[in-house]
């Protein structure tokens, strides 16, 4: 059994450590590195709202509505707020003739420090489209005016929209969602828990729906090739999920989701991972998913050294002085 730890580092001594749930396997199921975790149930949270997307792709949505690649992006983001990521959602739901109000994931301010604090200054208020999920939602509104379901109840369990999700769910994990799986995400929208090893075989059928060697190809292939060509609409400037498809140039799609998530996959190659940090801290994800793509060869010397240099594995305080570094052990 192979066990995945993050040690943080001040002076000379571990000060914490963070351990990992890892299965990555090629799209046959063969595992090529396993804690041993692959039963175990966790909710995924935002890193598979490309599944939740699917509905959206397969209606006449897109098409009636004129979106074009950055809101479909959008409809798989967890996105930071940014201007460019307000810029199209405004776009969008100004084609959905809504309001902001008829999103039903509550309000946060942005999560870039920056785009918040621009905001605050300007002494505008923060409303829906702030929150990270607001594509997500947004592609589950418009799937739901052109199907000619009921938007005020689209979050419902029993909603059509929400059947169609859980199809899609029991489609790509071979498994079948029951109410003992429901719970709320952060957004108010249906989150599941699953074992790892059934968001591992979703990724491998999302893999292989991209390749045509599954149902779904043409939706497929709208979300990921609208992600993979507009990355940082996926999270933002600063989010290690768009960096990875950066620096792997669009070769690898990846998705983090809160409490420690990370799912990733490689179309060439035909490889996927899912990592899941046990006390659900992200700051552990990036060095664990850099020794991953190195130990398995994932991304060439170059792709690596060009991640590495956007996520830098040293600690430093205030003062801008260095107080230790961050390492991770696979055994």
């Amino acid at each position: 059994m192979t066990r995945i730890h993050v040690n943080f580092i001040r002076g000379k001594r571990v000060e914490s450590t963070h351990e990992a749930k890892v299965l990555v396997t090629n799209f046959n199921g063969r595992n090529l590195l396993s804690t041993n975790n692959d039963e175990d149930y966790f909710f995924p949270r935002s890193s598979v709202k490309i599944f939740q997307a699917i509905p959206f792709a397969m209606s006449n949505a897109i098409k009636k509505y004129r979106l074009n690649n950055a809101h479909i992006a959008l409809a798989c983001a967890s996105h930071k707020g940014e201007k460019f990521h307000l810029n199209e959602l405004e776009k969008w739901i100004s084609k959905l003739n809504l309001k902001t109000n008829n999103l039903q994931c509550g309000i946060h301010q942005p999560l870039d420090k920056q785009a918040s604090e621009k905001i605050i200054h300007s002494g505008k208020k923060f409303n829906e489209l702030h929150n990270n999920c607001a594509g997500k939602h947004l592609a589950m509104l418009t799937s739901c005016l052109v199907n000619n379901h009921e938007i005020e109840n689209y979050l419902d369990f029993d909603h059509p929209h929400q059947k169609n999700i859980r199809k899609i769910f029991n489609k790509f994990t071979e498994t079948k969602l029951t109410k003992k799986n429901f719970a709320l995400d952060g957004c108010s929208a249906p989150q599941y828990s699953f074992q790892i090893k059934s968001i591992s075989k979703a990724l491998n059928n999302l893999i292989k729906s991209y390749n045509n060697k599954f149902e779904y190809t043409i939706s497929t292939r709208i979300l990921v090739n609208s992600i993979l060509k507009n990355p940082s609409y996926i999270g933002g400037t600063k989010s290690f999920d768009t960096k990875v498809m950066i620096s792997s140039k669009g070769k690898i799609f990846c998705k983090y989701g809160a409490e420690g998530v990370f799912l990733f996959a490689h179309f060439k190659k035909g490889i996927s991972g899912v990592v899941k940090i046990k006390d659900g801290n992200e700051r552990a994800i990036p060095i664990i998913i850099v020794n991953i793509f190195k130990k398995l060869k994932l991304m060439n010397k170059t792709e690596l050294e060009n991640l590495e240099k956007k996520e830098q594995f040293f600690l430093k305080n205030h003062a801008d002085k260095m107080i230790g570094y961050i390492n991770t052990t696979i055994k």
